[in-house]
């Protein structure tokens, strides 16, 4: 019997990610940002040719198992897809392709009656980035690298799970699992540092990784409300360094919360319910439970958060929204 399965990442540029200087041409329309990938991906070849992502990670692998149970062969398939950048003048526009670094397959390692498959995919731009970095030999002309690290796990039952090991701080990772339904997000982009750091050593191809941590998806819901939140009365955008308190459990507050970038822990009376990534909208339950926070919102990484009149969003809505929230009070009963 053969067991397949697949993970795969998607990368792009959503427009809050730039920071500093640089978010000038992309602004100018320069360069490009991307829309967000859609939540199933029916043909991750024709996605990458229309430039709707920077680059993907196709992670696929397979066993075979014998008629009792035990697996007697396995091996990898699946790759890599590198997008482009559009690089823009006035009426002129020019098509620079990324350039993909060797793709790095780990040996596969069988314990039992498991096989554990890790694949690394990434490259970089093709448009030159000229800046200073902190080491020799401290001006980089390349574009720093990109790159996701994704781990699966095929058992001889045919089950499988999926993980991502690590990936550049740059841009946001988007993870589909085998049926290429979105299952999980990369909680933190940080321009600044992989601007600075992702080059040489610093990277899967010379002797590092950088971990990654990844939230839930956000509901169909909560993706509608992050859209009137950022194209209604404009909110008010708040960093928050990690271990800050977003907001303290008792105190008053009439705002709304759509997480931008990082990873908030919701605690209530010092418990750890639940942790919540970019598109998550929080505070919902102050706005209809008479205006006082029902737990503490801390941000376990440095965070962005685009603060919102609840006014802007319909109750039923809100209602909807903190009923999928409890789901975290069922589990601790």
């Amino acid at each position: 019997m053969r067991y397949e399965a697949a993970v795969t990442s998607i990368s792009w540029i959503p427009s809050e990610a730039i920071t500093g200087a640089l978010r000038a041409p992309f602004d100018a329309g320069v360069f490009h940002y991307d829309a967000p990938p859609p939540d199933v991906v029916d043909d991750i070849e024709a996605l990458g040719a229309s430039g709707a992502f920077r680059f993907a990670n196709i992670l696929r692998a397979w066993v075979e198992v014998d008629p009792n149970g035990r697996i007697t062969a396995h091996g990898y398939s699946g790759g890599g897809l590198m997008g482009s950048t559009v690089l823009r003048v006035g009426a002129l526009a020019h098509d620079f392709q990324a350039v993909a670094l060797p793709e790095i397959q780990r040996p596969a390692d069988q314990q039992g009656d498991a096989v554990r498959f890790v694949q690394t995919n990434g490259g970089r731009t093709g448009v030159p980035a000229p800046r200073r970095v902190r080491r020799k030999p401290f001006i980089q002309w390349q574009a720093p690298l990109v790159w996701t690290t994704l781990g699966l796990t095929i058992r001889a039952d045919g089950t499988s799970s999926a993980e991502i090991v690590g990936a550049s701080r740059f841009p946001r990772h988007w993870i589909y699992d085998g049926n290429d339904t979105l299952t999980a997000k990369v909680g933190l982009t940080d321009f600044k540092d992989w601007y600075r750091r992702s080059f040489g050593r610093h990277t899967p191809w010379g002797d590092e990784e950088s971990p990654a941590l990844s939230t839930a998806v956000e509901t169909a819901l909560e993706r509608t409300l992050s859209t009137t939140i950022m194209h209604g009365a404009k909110p008010k955008i708040r960093r928050f360094k990690a271990g800050a308190t977003v907001v303290r459990q008792g105190d008053p507050g009439d705002e709304l919360l759509l997480v931008l970038d990082g990873v908030i822990r919701v605690e209530r009376d010092g418990e750890r319910l639940a942790e919540y990534g970019p598109g998550a909208v929080l505070g919902e339950r102050a706005v209809l439970e008479g205006g006082r926070r029902t737990s503490t919102l801390v941000a376990v990484t440095p965070t962005r958060v685009a603060a919102a009149a609840a006014g802007q969003i319909d109750r039923d809505q809100l209602t909807e929204v903190a009923q999928g929230h409890r789901r975290e009070d069922v589990a601790r009963a």
